[in-house]
């Protein structure tokens, strides 16, 4: 199969680039469009490090061939913060030290936003399930769910504060 044209909206912006059948999402975004934020891990698909969201959904990103999604919206780590201001996610992993290593931290909170996007109020088990693909090698699960519950938390108040000013 040749070589084929892939246009993506990646963090809301569009980008075309060349890619074989065999060139993943992951290696697009990171070799192709300069996107170091999503990690490479175990490259089958099973530690979660390559976590994106493809269409609003959580998918590892080392398992999707970037010919297939042609037209599709991506969203990485990257586009997850506003400027110099992360996201609820980012900074409640940054307030709560959940982001240990660190490896792990762009999937994990890719699959919090995925979670907290169709679900802004999760139990501890909703976001132990929303998180179950993504290994964490430092073992420490703990601050990672308390982040993700201190973000939704986080959401619900900023976006009730904007719903009573209006």
């Amino acid at each position: 199969m040749p070589v084929r044209i892939v246009n993506l909206k990646v963090n809301g912006v569009d980008q075309a680039f060349m890619a074989k059948p065999e060139t993943t999402l992951l290696l697009a975004l990171r070799e192709q469009l300069g996107l170091m934020g999503t990690k490479r891990g175990c490259a089958q698909g099973a530690c979660g490090s390559c976590t994106v969201l493809l269409d609003g959904a959580p998918v590892v990103s080392c398992l999707v061939p970037a010919v297939t999604i042609d037209g599709a919206d991506i969203a990485t780590v990257e586009g997850l913060a506003d400027g110099p201001v992360l996201s609820d996610v980012q900074q409640a992993f940054l307030d709560g030290f959940a982001t240990q290593c660190g490896f792990c931290t762009p999937g994990m909170i890719m699959s919090a936003e995925a979670l907290l996007a169709r679900n802004p109020d999760p139990t501890s088990d909703e976001v132990n399930e929303a998180i179950s693909g993504n290994v964490c090698r430092c073992t420490g699960y703990a601050p990672i769910v308390s982040a993700i519950l201190d973000a939704a938390q986080r959401r619900r108040r900023r976006t009730g504060s904007e719903e009573a000013a209006l």
